[in-house]
């Protein structure tokens, strides 16, 4: 998916952000592309380190509908969750998925449902690539 974002001020030691522009909504994330290259179009993918914990940072979504959103540190993605016959779990937001490792189970019957992932925004990084 193509997304525009923008370069933040970095300060000593801190990992370089973008704000991320996409048709969802907005964020500040971490930025693994060339420091140059920060604002702009991109064609991105999408890493969160943080697992989900059901219950804890993961819930049913209020809305059926792909959202990006920030509130203070916290990133919110809410999506349709999609469980792998390899145990694999993946969020589809709109028109680009996100692969998530899972630390806890997922209540049966909730595969294709809606939910709310919520994560620090230092866990959300994209890596932009060529097509």
């Amino acid at each position: 998916m193509f997304v525009h974002t923008k370069g933040l001020p970095r300060t000593l030691q801190q990992h370089i952000t973008v704000r991320v522009h996409t048709p969802i909504g907005t964020a500040v994330v971490l930025w693994r592309g060339d420091p140059r290259e920060t604002d702009g179009r991109h064609l991105i993918e999408w890493t969160v380190d943080d697992d989900i914990h059901w219950g804890q940072n993961t819930w049913p979504a209020a809305a059926t509908e792909p959202e990006l959103r920030q509130e203070g540190d916290q990133v919110f993605m809410s999506g349709r969750l999609h469980l792998t016959n390899d145990g694999a779990v993946y969020l589809q937001m709109g028109h680009w998925t996100v692969l998530f490792d899972l630390a806890s189970p997922i209540p049966s019957g909730l595969g294709g449902s809606w939910v709310q992932i919520n994560v620090g925004s230092e866990s959300v990084a994209l890596h932009p690539y060529q097509a």
